[in-house]
């Protein structure tokens, strides 16, 4: 069945006017519900010693999902929208905690145990138990958040839907997101790394551990257990020199079986503000 399912996707991708199927229709519609169940995933984790694995037709069966649709209103409580994606629903159900005004589209996976504080979550995303989404942080589409996280206040972690191969951002297991850190282009943040407040993270963004003899540079991850803060470095321009915005790995998170109190101390040890 997801073999066919995959191949109407793919066949209606390289021709829209597949999208007049009935069964291609069915096809792009029993993915997104997938999606909404955590049935399926947009990237799956790592097995021992891999790396995720991005599941291209999924993200495009998302992107096809849109045309699909006809604009309505939608009315909850005293609240009214307009738009073409129906909201999730049923949370007690779900086992969900929700404080209004939080909105979670269709089509985004919210796992029983977390916690969506006021906060937007887009569709394909994949949301993990145990996980707080704080208010005003915002998870974007097909972006994939660990169980355990915290995402403080005003966080933004971007949708990565287009180019249907780019891998979406990556927050892993057990990781603590400081107050209006900003991750966006696929950066994959490895499990228990912890982001002071205000970190900027793009695919372009120096990662740089200085807890060395000398300076290593990463880009479009963060190592696990990493404590990073924002920084800068100078660079030369025709104009003269300047100093770029970049990231510090100031110091690694111990492994702890009891993750509160190691985040706790890697926060007290290293003075990151959150």
């Amino acid at each position: 069945m997801m073999k066919q399912i995959k191949t109407l996707i793919e066949t209606a991708w390289e021709d829209r006017d597949r999208l007049k199927d009935k069964h291609v229709r069915e096809a792009v519609n029993r993915v997104i519900m997938m999606l909404d169940r955590g049935e399926l995933r947009v990237a799956e984790p790592p097995s021992a010693g891999g790396d995720w694995q991005v599941n291209t037709w999924v993200k495009k069966a998302v992107l096809l999902f849109f045309p699909l649709q006809e604009m309505q209103t939608i009315e909850i409580g005293p609240f009214e929208y307009y738009d073409k994606i129906p909201l999730k629903r049923d949370y007690e159900s779900l086992g969900v905690r929700v404080v209004p005004p939080a909105v979670a589209r269709f089509g985004a996976f919210i796992e029983r145990g977390a916690i969506l504080m006021p906060s937007y979550v887009n569709i394909g995303a994949w949301v993990g138990s145990g996980t707080m989404v704080d208010t005003w942080a915002t998870v974007g589409s097909c972006a994939q958040i660990g169980r355990n996280v915290h995402l403080s206040g005003g966080v933004g972690i971007g949708g990565v839907l287009e180019p249907p191969q780019a891998s979406p951002t990556i927050i892993e297991d057990d990781c603590f997101i400081g107050s209006r850190c900003i991750v966006v282009e696929g950066v994959r943040v490895g499990r228990e790394a912890v982001l002071g407040a205000n970190v900027v993270l793009t695919q372009s963004t120096h990662v740089i551990d200085v807890t060395g003899n000398e300076a290593v540079t990463y880009k479009g991850m963060v190592p696990e257990r990493s404590v990073v803060i924002p920084g800068s470095y100078t660079k030369q321009f025709p104009a003269g020199e300047y100093q770029v915005p970049c990231a510090l790995i100031i110091g690694t998170r111990k492994e702890s079986t009891d993750k509160k109190v190691s985040l706790n101390s890697a926060l007290r040890e290293h003075n990151v503000a959150v």
